[in-house]
């Protein structure tokens, strides 16, 4: 039996400038940090040729093309795995429409675990890469590359992603404090509303030329997020929240609605300094810069949300179990 651990992630600038329409004409960047919540994928052998897939349905199949859980088809795939097998996924938090990765952490960690089945040990680089090519090539989701990136590479990172379509990893390289600071400040919120960031992204994707200035700032934004962090500057991530979710908010319809907007709007009352919704908008968590001396007041204005702690996680995706029958 072999165990897969894969982060997921908070993005706190240049969403949206990683998806290729925008980045081929120039560069795109964002600036991520994989978290200590995470999407655990089981691989074991089959007694029966069959293929059992476990998530939150089960199938088995004869013939994995049957699989309709395209992540886990494609991976399969992809690895050369195609029957005996069955495979697991749990994740800490609800897996879809949430705004942290899941699907993209799902598809790093199934890749990971199925190499480690067949006894190799996959680079961050190439998990990140092939899933990458399962979701966005062959499954067709109209998503960045940022997701899987992060998953793959953990830690906080500057991700550029080039016109040529190489991608660039820096590392934010800043005192333990630092990151410390960053944990401290930073506060989650789950919505209790989860969508489907599909509709959302494909009108965002089709919007990327009207949206080219808005996006260049966003892009901007992450680089000057780096140098801000590596220079401990940690105050910056408040105002680069708020007037990365303004620009966020006028790139596609959807990203946020009265609700949201309240939500939003009673937290920077109480004290919160800037924040945005993770993810592609219109669900999942508010993720807020707040000074740690009001914490309370933010947590009372918006105690009908459900707070999530976190940490941050300088690991990407790992193997944490490997069977004595391996």
């Amino acid at each position: 039996m072999i165990i897969s651990r894969t982060p997921l992630r908070i993005s706190f600038a240049g969403g949206g400038t990683d998806i290729p329409d925008y980045y081929r004409t120039g560069y795109g960047a964002v600036l991520s940090t994989a978290i200590k919540k995470y999407m655990y994928v089981t691989v074991n052998k089959r007694f029966e040729d069959t293929v059992r897939v476990s998530y939150s349905k089960t199938e088995v199949v004869d013939d994995i093309d049957n699989l309709e859980h395209g992540i886990v088809r494609e991976a399969l795939r992809m690895v050369g795995l195609t029957k005996g097998m069955e495979v697991t996924t749990v994740a800490d938090i609800p897996a879809k429409g949430t705004g942290l990765g899941s699907s993209s952490a799902l598809a790093v960690g199934v890749l990971n675990a199925l190499y480690a089945f067949k006894g190799h040990r996959a680079s961050p680089k190439r998990l990140a890469e092939e899933a990458c090519e399962i979701e966005i090539e062959t499954l067709g989701e109209p998503i960045g590359k940022q997701d899987q990136y992060i998953a793959a590479y953990g830690g906080i990172q500057h991700i550029r992603f080039m016109a040529d379509g190489e991608v660039h990893i820096d590392p934010v390289i800043c005192p333990r404090q630092t990151k410390k600071d960053i944990e401290r400040h930073i506060m989650l919120f789950y919505t209790g509303r989860t969508r489907m960031a599909r509709d959302i992204l494909t009108t965002q994707k089709n919007n990327h030329a009207s949206n080219s200035e808005r996006l260049d700032r966003m892009r901007d934004q992450a680089d000057l997020l780096f140098k801000d962090l590596t220079e401990s500057k940690v105050e910056s991530l408040g105002s680069t929240l708020k007037e990365g979710w303004e620009l966020k908010k006028a790139l596609a319809h959807g990203i946020s609605d009265p609700q949201i907007d309240d939500m939003y709007d009673r937290a920077l009352a109480a004290g919160a300094s800037g924040g945005k919704i993770t993810g592609a908008g219109g669900g999942g968590f508010l993720v807020l810069y707040v000074p740690p001396e009001r914490h309370g007041p933010v947590r009372e204005a918006l105690k009908d949300l459900r707070e999530v702690e976190f940490k941050l996680e300088p690991q990407g995706s790992r193997i944490i179990h490997v069977g004595d029958d391996m």
